[in-house]
C-alpha cells in the first residue's frame, strides 16, 4: 500500500469516476485502474461498486477513505514539520468562504508566496456547515471564514476580527438617499440575498421576522457578483459583507443604504482542528493575515 495509490483512491471519491480521476491527477486510466486493483488485493475487499453509470464506495471503501484521508494529512504535516530546508516547504490546505477572496486573501495569497515559495497553496471554498468535517478528516489544514462567530468544541480559533454587512442598492434606487432605513423600509422590497444556508441570510430573515415584515426575494445565490450586478441594474437589495463591495462602491455603481435596524454582527476568523499541531507554516500564514488587516 501507498500514499500514491490512496490519493488516487481519495481522488476517485471526490471526482466519481475513474477517468476524471486519470485526468486529474495527470495518469492514464490503466494506471489509476491498476492502483485500485493493487489495493483490493492487498486488502482482499472490493473498494468500490456499480450501479448503472454511477461508482460507489462499499462499506469497506468508506472505512479505507478514513484512514486514507488522516495517512494524506500526516504526509502534508511531516512535510510542513521536518522540512529539508531552512524555510517552510510541502503543501498547505486552506478552506476559505467566497466573500473573503474579493479583497483580503488575494494579497495574503500574493505575500505568502513572495516569502515561503517552496509551499504550495491549495484553495477550497467552503460553508459554515461543513468546514469543522473537513478540519476533523484532514481535508483542510486550516479554515479562513467569514460568519457569525463561532465556537466549537472541536475548533480551535486562532484568530479573530471584526468584519460587517451592509445593503446595497443602485444610486436609482428608491432608498438610496434614505435618512435612515430599517426592517419596516424594506417591506414588499425585492431582496438579493445569499443561499439558504448562508448564515448573513438567516440573520437578515429573523430580524425580519422580529418586525413582522414579510421578505421578499427574488434571487439567493452564494455567488456576491451575481447579487452586486442585480443590485447594480436595479433589480433589488443586496445584503452582502462590505468587503466584497468595495470596488462598487468607490466607482459610483452601487450605493450603501444607511441602516438602522438590527445590528449583524460578523468576524473574520480562522481555525484549525482542536487536535492539530500549529505549525510553523500556519503560524506565518496566519500573521501574513494579521499583517494584511492591521495595514
Amino acid at each position: 500500500m501507498t500514499l500514491t495509490q490512496l490519493s488516487s483512491f481519495i481522488t476517485i471519491v471526490e471526482t466519481g469516476s475513474f477517468t476524471s480521476a486519470a485526468d486529474q491527477l495527470g495518469y492514464a486510466q490503466s494506471t489509476i485502474t491498476t492502483q485500485i486493483k493493487q489495493l483490493e488485493t492487498e486488502l482482499n475487499c472490493l473498494l468500490f461498486e456499480r450501479l448503472g453509470k454511477t461508482l460507489l464506495l462499499t462499506q469497506e471503501g468508506e472505512h479505507l477513505l478514513e484512514y486514507a484521508q488522516k495517512m494524506l494529512q500526516l504526509e502534508r504535516e511531516i512535510l510542513l514539520n521536518i522540512p529539508s530546508c531552512n524555510e517552510p516547504c510541502g503543501t498547505l490546505c486552506v478552506g476559505v468562504s467566497e466573500s473573503l477572496c474579493y479583497q483580503k486573501l488575494p494579497s495574503v495569497l500574493s505575500a505568502f508566496q513572495k516569502q515561503y515559495p517552496q509551499v504550495e497553496i491549495q484553495l477550497q471554498f467552503i460553508s459554515h456547515d461543513t468546514f469543522p468535517s473537513l478540519l476533523k478528516n484532514g481535508n483542510l489544514d486550516l479554515v479562513y471564514t467569514l460568519n457569525p462567530s463561532i465556537d466549537a468544541p472541536e475548533l480551535k480559533k486562532i484568530y479573530i476580527k471584526e468584519e460587517s454587512l451592509g445593503f446595497y442598492v443602485s444610486p436609482n434606487h428608491p432608498l438610496a438617499n434614505r435618512e435612515q432605513v430599517t426592517e419596516k423600509d424594506l417591506a414588499n422590497m425585492p431582496l438579493l440575498l445569499t443561499d439558504k444556508n448562508c448564515n448573513f441570510r438567516k440573520m437578515l430573515l429573523d430580524a425580519l421576522h422580529e418586525k413582522n415584515v414579510v421578505s421578499n426575494i427574488i434571487l439567493g445565490t452564494s455567488h456576491k457578483e451575481i447579487l452586486k450586478q442585480f443590485a447594480i441594474d436595479n433589480l433589488g437589495i443586496a445584503f452582502i459583507p462590505d468587503i466584497t463591495a468595495e470596488k462598487e462602491m468607490k466607482s459610483g455603481t452601487l450605493k450603501r443604504l444607511n441602516w438602522c435596524g438590527k445590528t449583524f454582527p460578523i468576524y473574520s476568523q480562522i481555525f484549525i482542528h482542536k487536535d492539530k499541531t500549529l505549525n510553523t507554516t500556519i503560524d506565518k500564514f496566519i500573521k501574513i493575515i494579521k499583517q494584511g488587516n492591521d495595514d
